[in-house]
């Protein structure tokens, strides 16, 4: 694996015009401009690591400037050094002595570290000639285990705890694929026209699970649920989200008049932060049927501790850009593993479909070798799944939005 030594680190603030045809509105974000801080490693022998994390416009220059602060505490280090010990290296990041003041593992802060340590990953991967999902299937339990920093966790997850979870079986992932479920149809800012042409055409691709974004105004999401379920029938699966809108006691009340639409989970009822109130909503929606989804704005695996050991949520939502990388994640998916709550990744963003689908497969083979109640976001098939093409790609579809404007 010797390739030499990190001599640079690269960072680009990528954005893209989606508030122009409110592409990803929700009932909090009604004008996101879908972006990446996009980061390039580099050695000295020639090998690239490609990462990245995901924002929704102005800000974005804020993390820039946080990766640039962390880049010192990359260059110099070689690839074999830091994942022979990749616990530490997170732990350099994470922890360091002035930095650590500006988070702890929350924030820009994080969300630069993510951006780094996927950068990382990507370049581990590469130097391995595999996909990441199948770097981490292949891995002995111990070196799995090695990538992750258990401190805080102890009280939930031991690390022998986490070697006994690990299991293989590939064999229906390789014959089926993943479940995975769209939302592209039925983003907040979306006239009805567009919903019913847009669910037609997921309809007619063979799209069998449906996310519907809700929060903004009740009688709008009564017509819109509706309209969703009318043409998707009983039998296909509906999901909301109301992107951090309610307060707790608003959450139960409006979530009730959605039930007749049956419903598999509300995502992101309330405050991002508030363990307890999730766990009020679980409990007022269970004898509805409503499990609560929730963790793509969560900060760190100990939110996630905490949650699971609340039971506030009933499907745990990671995110390959909001907490530390694959090196949370995994602590993370482990966690779930043990409480017996299925992980159903958070996605859409800038290249998120394509780093999160990997976690997946990982859960999948090497963790639950279960897909009950387990389902992806949707992957756009024209996307690339080379994280080293994701610029590219983007700057094509930039470019096509521009012109259409001109």
């Amino acid at each position: 694996m010797t390739k030499g030594k990190i001599t640079k680190l690269s960072v680009s603030d990528v954005r893209f015009p989606t508030s122009l045809e409110q592409h990803g509105s929700d009932a909090m974000h009604t004008d996101p401009d879908y972006s990446v801080v996009y980061v390039v490693i580099e050695t000295d022998g020639g090998l690239k690591g490609y990462g990245i994390t995901f924002t929704i416009g102005r800000g974005t220059e804020i993390v820039v400037c946080a990766v640039e602060a962390l880049s010192a505490l990359v260059i110099g280090k070689s690839l074999e050094d830091i994942v022979s010990d990749f616990r530490s290296f997170y732990r350099l990041l994470t922890s360091d002595g002035q930095m650590r003041w500006i988070g702890p593992e929350k924030g820009v802060i994080q969300l630069a570290t993510a951006a780094i340590l996927n950068a990382i990953w990507d370049m581990w991967a590469r130097a391995e000639g595999k996909p990441l999902w199948k770097l981490l299937v292949d891995m002995e339990p111990k070196q799995l285990i090695r990538c992750i920093d258990f401190r805080y966790l102890s009280d939930a997850l031991t690390e022998q705890e986490a070697l006994e979870s690990q299991r293989g079986k590939a064999e229906q992932m390789l014959k089926e694929g993943y479940p995975a479920y769209t939302t592209s149809c039925a983003w907040l800012g979306y006239s009805d026209e567009q919903l019913t042409e847009l669910c037609s055409a997921a309809l007619a691709e063979g799209w069998t699970k449906f996310k519907v974004k809700v929060g903004a105004d009740l009688q709008d999401d009564i017509r819109r649920c509706s309209l969703i379920r009318k043409m998707i029938g009983p039998e296909k699966t509906l999901m909301i989200d109301a992107n951090q809108r309610w307060d707790v006691a608003e959450a139960i009340t409006w979530v009730t008049k959605l039930a007749e639409f049956c419903p598999l989970w509300i995502e992101e009822p309330t405050c991002p932060d508030d363990i307890l109130g999730h766990a009020a909503i679980s409990k007022a929606l269970a004898p509805l049927g409503i499990g609560v989804a929730t963790g793509e704005q969560c900060h760190n695996r100990v939110m996630f501790k905490q949650f699971l050991q609340a039971s506030a949520l009933q499907f745990v939502q990671i995110d390959s850009c909001r907490v530390g990388s694959v090196n949370e994640n995994l602590a993370t998916i482990l966690m779930a593993a043990k409480f017996k709550v299925p992980v159903c990744p958070h996605a859409g963003g800038v290249g998120l479909c394509e780093l999160v689908h990997h976690l997946s497969i990982f859960d999948y083979i090497s963790v639950s070798a279960s897909l009950d109640n387990r389902i992806k976001r949707k992957m756009d098939d024209h996307k690339p799944s080379n994280q080293a093409e994701l610029l590219e790609f983007w700057q094509q579809e930039w470019n096509k939005v521009i012109q259409s404007y001109l």
